[in-house]
């Protein structure tokens, strides 16, 4: 299975920290092949055994299959009734377990079975769950081994796990955001779609552990009213698109399924955690075959689940959580299967997306009186490279339109920002520039250096995993190296502009000495080091001015 662009960049990342790190984070979006990436990341392991945690069914099943195809070595699976092999001559290398086996029995849980020291490598799979205790207890386990790794892999966490991952894992390793997959053509494109509920009020709910209160939000959702107020627009809206519902509860799930089919019979079925397997295979079978087009789940189907064909994502539970809201949409921001595979350029992913069946997941929120609750939409998981004040703006946008693109209205809400900032330092220069004709002063010039800028990549907010850390050695070596000043840049701006340098040595492009040259003088710096040294050179042959005849190239 050979390694796209970015995973093969997250790769190396994660080895470069494993040189003086214990443990890593990786973070990619749902739909760009985390399970893939750890399948290599457990391949290259240099010594011992591996350990991969999962914590439901269908992760350990899937992890298992990617391993295999990777490794050519079918892993062992620790998992309820299933063993591994505990034999010297016949275990795998690599064994599968849920969270729940490792931590179940007595004198400490079946991860006793396995030595410490055996182990060179532990992986963790939807590492947003961490922080929980029994995740801790597993990690400090197979840690008694000082010479362990461990890396943990996510999509898009929340604020607040981003905090308590900076607890757990030494550094972050690798982030790639979703923004990032959809104009690098391995995603597509989000719309959301604001349809207004009369009568829906979240005001009243109470908030638990960070999120709406379970009880409360069921009443809300399970009312007559609000049932066939969020069926029929859904009907309606969908077309014939394959829809995907997230509902509050297993009453809701239901109640939700029961309506739709007295619409259309045979149009929608439910699942929930309590649907036995097999008839939870068949269910999701008989989807993506096409047998029916509504499903309708409660809390099952938010992780370990792909089915490319989803053109529409219900969201019929509200919630609080960035995490929630970017698993629950992620589920369809697949392409169709087989249409980018062996495209190596983004522009030409992006136009077979365009001219494919599926050009978008539209996101259909159900918007109501949200009271004192901040709720998730589309723009907060597309959000990650712009300013608070932008996704805030960009949601209002996306709202009073009723529908549009989000990645379009992010930048429409940051350039409007961007614009009030300009003028505002316009402004203040212009009362400077008053006051300097009353009172004489030296005049000097500046020039900050704005390291985004010259090579063309976009800022990205600050992660609270990084919160009161500082660059480490390697990053400034490589940094200062480059010739990117590295005295105001966070944490986090410091690893983006690390991976932008390693991707462009890679791929033979102009470095960032020659790209600020070729600002400087109006040139892309979208271009090879043989090009950007020709250019700079005709540059400088013309007494640094821009050559005649060259102004094409501007």
């Amino acid at each position: 299975m050979k390694l796209r662009d970015y995973q093969q960049n997250a790769l190396d990342a994660i080895a470069r920290e494993f040189e003086d790190k214990s443990s890593t984070l990786a973070v990619l979006p749902t739909g760009t092949g985390k399970t893939v990436l750890f399948a290599h990341v457990a391949q290259s392991a240099s010594s011992g055994r591996v350990m991969v945690l999962a914590h439901r069914e269908e992760l350990i099943t899937q992890a298992a299959d990617k391993i295999h195809r990777v490794m050519g070595q079918r892993p062992d699976i620790e998992m309820a009734g299933r063993w591994a092999n505990d034999s010297m001559f016949g275990r795998s290398r690599v064994v599968v377990s849920s969270i729940q086996t490792q931590i179940a029995g007595a004198n400490g849980g079946r991860m006793r079975r396995f030595k410490p020291d055996d182990f060179g490598l532990v992986i963790i799979d939807e590492a947003h769950h961490t922080p929980a205790r029994s995740y801790r207890k597993v990690i400090e386990h197979y840690r008694q081994n000082p010479a362990c790794k461990v890396l943990g892999v996510t999509a898009t966490p929340d604020r607040a796990d981003e905090e308590a991952l900076g607890q757990v894992f030494e550094s972050v390793a690798f982030v790639y955001e979703v923004v990032d997959a959809i104009r690098d053509g391995y995603l597509v494109p989000i719309s959301q779609r604001s349809v207004m509920v009369e009568g829906l009020d979240f005001s009243d709910i109470r908030t638990t552990a960070g999120d709406l209160n379970g009880a409360d939000l069921e009443a809300v959702m399970t009312a007559e009213k609000m049932l066939h107020q969020i069926a029929s627009p859904t009907i309606e809206l969908s077309g014939d698109r394959k829809t995907l519902l997230f509902c509050t509860s297993v009453k809701h799930a239901e109640a939700m399924s029961e309506i739709l089919n007295r619409h259309r019979a045979e149009c929608a079925r439910w699942v929930c955690g309590e649907t036995p397997g097999d008839e939870r295979r068949q269910t999701l079978a008989d989807y993506a075959a096409g047998r029916f087009q509504y499903l309708c789940n409660v809390g099952v189907l938010t992780e370990g689940f792909d089915d490319p064909g989803i053109q529409v994502v219900a969201i019929a539970r509200p919630t609080k959580s960035r995490a929630l809201y970017a698993q629950m949409v992620g589920r369809g921001t697949r392409p169709l299967p087989g249409l980018i595979d062996g495209v190596e350029q983004a522009e030409d992913r992006r136009r077979a997306i365009l001219l494919s069946g599926k050009t978008e997941v539209e996101v259909l929120d159900f918007v109501g009186n949200s009271g004192r609750h901040k709720l998730v939409c589309a723009a907060d998981i597309l959000g990650g490279k712009y300013s608070d004040e932008a996704v805030e703006l960009a949601t209002k946008m996306l709202h009073e339109d009723g529908q549009g693109n989000v990645i379009d209205a992010l930048e429409k809400a940051q350039e409007e920002l961007d614009r009030k900032a300009r003028e505002a330092e316009e402004a203040k220069q212009r009362e400077i520039a008053n006051r300097a004709k009353v009172v004489g002063k030296a005049r000097f010039q500046t020039r900050s250096v704005n390291p985004f800028d010259i090579l063309s990549i976009e800022p990205v907010r600050e992660h609270l995993w990084d919160a009161g850390k500082t660059l480490t050695d390697k990053q400034v070596a490589m940094l200062q190296r480059a010739g990117i000043p590295t005295e105001h840049l966070s944490v986090a701006e410091a690893r983006r502009l690390c991976q932008e340098i390693v991707s462009r040595w890679k791929s033979g492009k102009c470095t960032f000495k020659q790209a600020a040259m070729l600002k400087r003088f109006g040139y892309s710096t979208d271009c090879s080091m043989m090009e950007a040294s020709r250019v700079i050179d005709a540059v400088k042959a013309a007494g640094w001015r821009v050559p005649h005849g060259e102004e094409a190239m501007v």
